[in-house]
């Protein structure tokens, strides 16, 4: 348990000193004008938007669930939701969430081998749905990718979908294991055996992809959903600032959808330092002077520090002190 603590003191400094660099480097001396016309209605909006993005993640992973042939009810859902927060925000690379999830799948009843892959496949469907939403972001913000025309943006697409569906048909054959079994045999036993039970794993989830189109097109729908109202807590913050972004909603929401399929890839605890670098980077010139680093930190603070404090009280509940004490090494 001591372990545990200190790297939870750990992480709180972390984050703390990110929030504080942040906000320092961005604060000027027109910050706390635009602060005190800041509008509390919108914080309210935006905890709204958060519960709604929160329940249709819980949602799709019980029509998961429910594919695979198992059961769990909407409570171990939404444990699974906020273990996946804890724990993504506490291990590097967030390589803690799926751990939680599976943990979390096995105590509803779910099988481990089952948990696994719809773990890869919950993953699978929220990285297809922001890649396939690249296009749709470089045609409203061409700014971001100077150069690209309507044509291109057309190959594009259509080649991300061949491509999906090509992997989808790929793995369903027998062609990716003849070629790792030859591209791993000089590899040591550990890491060969950690490349099958991937490819296993992924495999398990391409089957189960394909295997009941109309239930998975409906959960791949709630992904969408889910996904879009958590970043919706974005252009709900500006507005409260006073902006009028009615026109600018497209490009928001899509440079949000790019920095979160960046934020898949980071080698921080969930993202922390990255984060709020791009969200910075990417959102100055949409904020009025001095405010884009207190609106950058509001936004993690809703969106990820708040469902951590929840996983972790969810956490603790369900698996008592003990799990702290043996997982949190």
């Amino acid at each position: 348990m001591i372990k545990f603590y200190q790297r939870l003191i750990l992480l709180l400094l972390f984050v703390g000193g990110i929030s504080s660099i942040v906000i320092y480097f961005t604060v000027d001396i027109h910050t706390l004008r635009h602060l005190n016309s800041f509008q509390p209605w919108s914080l309210a909006l935006a905890f709204v938007f958060l519960i709604i993005g929160l329940y249709f993640d819980g949602i799709r992973l019980m029509h998961l669930v429910s594919i695979s042939g198992e059961k769990i009810r909407l409570i171990e859902a939404v444990h699974v939701v906020f273990g996946n927060y804890f724990l993504a925000l506490l291990t590097p690379g967030a390589a803690g969430g799926a751990v939680a999830q599976v943990m979390f799948l096995r105590k509803a009843g779910v099988p481990t081998g089952k948990a696994t892959v719809l773990i890869v496949v919950r993953t699978l469907l929220s990285i297809i749905f922001l890649v396939l939403c690249l296009p749709v972001i470089f045609y409203y913000d061409p700014g971001i990718m100077p150069g690209l025309s309507d044509d291109t943006l057309t190959i594009v697409f259509a080649s991300l979908i061949a491509i999906i569906l090509g992997l989808i048909w790929l793995f369903r054959t027998s062609l990716p294991y003849y070629w790792l079994v030859t591209l791993t045999k000089k590899f040591s036993h550990c890491n060969r055996r950690r490349i099958f039970l991937l490819y296993r794993d992924v495999r398990g989830a391409v089957f189960m992809l394909s295997s009941s189109p109309l239930s998975m097109a409906r959960v791949f729908i709630e992904s969408a959903i889910s996904l879009l109202a958590l970043y919706s807590v974005v252009p709900i913050l500006f507005m409260g600032m006073g902006m009028d972004i009615a026109i600018y909603i497209p490009q928001i929401m899509g440079r949000m959808i790019l920095l979160n399929i960046l934020l898949y890839f980071a080698p921080t605890p969930g993202g922390s330092g990255i984060a709020e670098g791009g969200f910075v980077l990417l959102f100055s010139s949409f904020l009025p002077s001095g405010t884009v680093g207190i609106v950058a930190v509001a936004w993690r603070i809703i969106v990820e520090y708040l469902p951590f404090v929840i996983g972790l009280y969810f956490t603790i509940r369900v698996f008592g002190h003990k799990f702290l004490a043996n997982h949190i090494k």
